[in-house]
């Protein structure tokens, strides 16, 4: 069995790593460089590194901050934000990132993920949705959360897949930075109509979260933010406690 990934993410805005709740009231947290290079030292799996802004102001990811973040991991490094054309895909490979995520981008045009993944690989296009429920129905929201496309969440993953995308990051609004749980419903339903690997991003507060996790199918990592950012939980502590509870975890 491959080992579930704990996965740090880095929200960046104006240079600086940022954390809000529900995507709104975002505060400022540290230097992206110098948490890079803390997580990679704490056996992080990954790193996403999010311009959450780049979409909303209609402009390209900041490359020389990705440069600088890029040089201090030797971790798979995924990076998103004003990912518009297949050229943003090379922009950001050439700047150190191993796989490109594509949102916004997506949305406007969905073909932006079958042409990644003909040039670069399924393997490389990582679908991230951000979804909040709406009525009965989950809903894609676009923007860095600010605008409501009226899709239905599982059927953009549908297409998405079908267009040849590698990995979706499963963005819940309802829960992000709330530290209540994973949205696990939403996550059970979305492991229900695709078999693409799952990150789930949005609610853990303590390795408790990631534990339930877990268990749901077709997960294959837990994506945070502010409980590793303040130290809440450690990286180390929290992939032994999982392991001592038979998941798979790569120790180092």
């Amino acid at each position: 069995m491959l080992a579930k990934r704990i996965i740090p993410c880095l929200d960046v805005r104006d240079g600086r790593v940022v954390k809000g709740v529900n995507f709104a009231g975002l505060k400022d947290v540290n230097d992206p460089v110098t948490l890079a290079r803390f997580y990679n030292e704490q056996g992080a799996d990954e790193l996403v590194f999010y311009d959450i802004t780049a979409s909303a102001e209609d402009r390209g990811l900041f490359t020389d901050i990705l440069e600088a973040v890029a040089s201090e991991v030797f971790i798979p490094l995924t990076v998103g934000g004003g990912i518009n054309e297949v050229s943003d895909f090379e922009r950001v490979l050439n700047c150190g990132a191993d796989k490109v995520s594509v949102n916004s981008g997506a949305l406007r045009n969905p073909q932006l993920i079958e042409d990644g993944a003909k040039r670069y690989g399924s393997q490389c296009v990582v679908l991230s949705i951000d979804i909040r429920k709406v009525g009965e129905q989950w809903r894609v929201f676009a923007k860095g959360g600010r605008e409501d496309t009226g899709l239905d969440a599982l059927e953009w993953i549908k297409k998405g897949e079908a267009l040849g995308a590698g990995e979706l990051v499963i963005n819940s609004m309802d829960t992000d930075g709330v530290k209540q749980g994973f949205d696990l419903p939403l996550l059970k339903a979305v492991s229900e109509i695709t078999s693409l690997p799952i990150v789930a991003s949005g609610g853990a507060g303590n390795s408790e979260d990631f534990y339930h996790l877990f268990q749901l199918p077709n997960i294959e990592a837990g994506l945070a933010a502010s409980i590793f950012h303040y130290g809440e939980v450690k990286i180390p502590d929290l992939k032994r406690q999982l392991a001592e509870k038979a998941i798979p975890m790569r120790i180092v």
